[in-house]
């Protein structure tokens, strides 16, 4: 039997370089807590750290004093940052300061809040889109865009079909977000993606940015594997224990009505011809086309009754991106515009929307939120593997396969004192049932 480490993550520097002069502080000394965030619906990752600063003396050329006087800390100065837990993992990453907040000086010594970005989160308010992007997959797009922050590594999944768009001076972050609402993957399930897999999420790790769709990262192995239990020990063929749970949200059918997850229908208005097209897409659709994480779906005559998913609950309107983006230039563009087959459309929106609206929803259907020990290996986008006990009259332990299983990590905070190095994960997942074909 085993036991989870809870022991203080080590602080190896935490190293703020002044702007203004020629020097920098190891400030590591004088935090009392950091905390470290990663989110699939973030595009950067983000630090805050709460200092209690007594004075020190940090050099004839920087002088004596607090840090923030001395320094002096103002905004943008890089951090350079160096964070084990006890696993021997560590956060190893250079931020930059956005803000100094909540600070509380008296006579002997000041705390202060300390809050980071990654060099991304800054350079993205200086920079816009502004070029027609045309004939390519958005995956091709992105890679440009990307380019415009000088974004080191990113992982970017293929996609399919062409999309031609105008950039219309929009943020590198809006627009990459925007396009991951349209993007949708070559392959998915047992298929295209293009039968019901639309749906694609831009965020940023440790490791860098992904541009990756849900499908994807549902079909990830798990990276580790956790159990719940009441005792201390935990069986060695789990990765760790898990220290406490609380589901955050479950099925929520008038919701879930409300946003379409099992049945919705758009109209799109045909500019050109001025007629329109009505798109209905449904979850039974969806069947043999993504990867799920567990074995039991929302589909009728299994979880949900069958009249939610006859008759669309969400009603929503588009406009057809026709004759005016079309692929090619000059006369070609027009020679493709009123051609017949599917080039008519520049955007597949009758194919995407509907589905994506649909999948982004059904993710973040079950929400569970786990404390378990510092665990700086673990990044949002990963899976694990949970297992929690059934609840039952006799003693005797079981698992419950229902809730247990598959789960998608989205939110992941790291958060290291001098007492204790925890880590805090919000794990969502759309199907209940442990599904032994992940």
């Amino acid at each position: 039997m085993a036991q989870s480490p809870i022991n203080p993550g080590d602080i190896k520097y935490f190293q703020i370089s002044s702007n203004t002069k020629d020097g920098s502080i190891d400030i590591s000394p004088s935090i009392s807590e950091f905390r470290f965030y990663e989110s699939v619906l973030s595009n950067t990752i983000t630090a805050t750290a709460v200092c209690i600063d007594t004075g020190v003396e940090v050099g004839t050329k920087l002088g004596k004093g607090s840090v923030l006087d001395s320094l002096p800390i103002r905004g943008s100065e890089r951090v350079d940052i160096k964070v084990s837990d006890a696993y021997g993992q560590s956060i190893t990453k250079d931020l930059y300061v956005n803000r100094v907040r909540n600070a509380d000086p008296n006579a002997t010594n000041e705390l202060f809040f300390l809050d980071f970005a990654s060099k991304e989160f800054f350079a993205n308010e200086q920079q816009r889109v502004v070029r027609r992007y045309k004939d390519a997959p958005i995956s091709t797009h992105v890679k440009q865009i990307a380019s415009l922050l000088n974004i080191e590594s990113m992982r970017v999944d293929d996609t399919a079909g062409n999309y031609n768009f105008y950039g219309n001076d929009k943020k590198v972050f809006y627009t990459l977000t925007w396009l991951a609402s349209k993007a949708i993957p070559k392959q998915a399930g047992s298929g295209s993606g293009i039968s019901g897999a639309a749906g694609f999420l831009f965020f940023q790790t440790t490791d860098g940015h992904s541009f990756i769709s849900i499908d994807t990262l549902m079909k990830q192995a798990p990276k580790r594997k956790l159990i719940y239990t009441n005792g201390v020990n935990y069986p060695d063929s789990y990765d760790a224990k898990i220290l406490k749970y609380t589901i955050k949200s479950d099925i929520d059918v008038q919701q879930n009505l409300s946003l379409g997850v099992y049945n919705n229908r758009t109209m799109y208005f045909d500019p050109l011809s001025f007629s329109y097209v009505v798109q209905g897409f449904d979850i039974e659709k969806q069947k043999g086309n993504i990867d799920i994480a567990g074995k039991q779906k929302f589909t009728s005559g299994n979880l949900i009754n069958e009249q939610l998913v006859q008759t669309p609950s969400r009603l929503m309107t588009s406009v057809l991106d026709v004759g005016f983006n079309m692929p090619g230039k000059g006369d070609e563009q027009i020679d493709n515009t009123i051609d017949n087959d599917d080039t008519l459309i520049n955007d597949k929106s009758t194919k995407n929307l509907v589905q994506s609206i649909m999948r982004y929803n059904q993710i973040f259907t079950i929400q569970t939120e786990i404390t378990i020990p510092g665990d700086f290996g673990i990044r949002a986008g990963d899976t694990i593997q949970c297992d929690f006990p059934a609840i039952k009259g006799d003693k005797k332990s079981e698992i419950n396969k229902l809730t247990s299983g598959k789960y998608l990590v989205a939110h992941v905070c790291h958060r290291t004192t001098p007492r204790d190095t925890l880590t805090s994960l919000t794990l969502v997942r759309d199907s209940y049932g442990e599904n032994k074909d992940s």
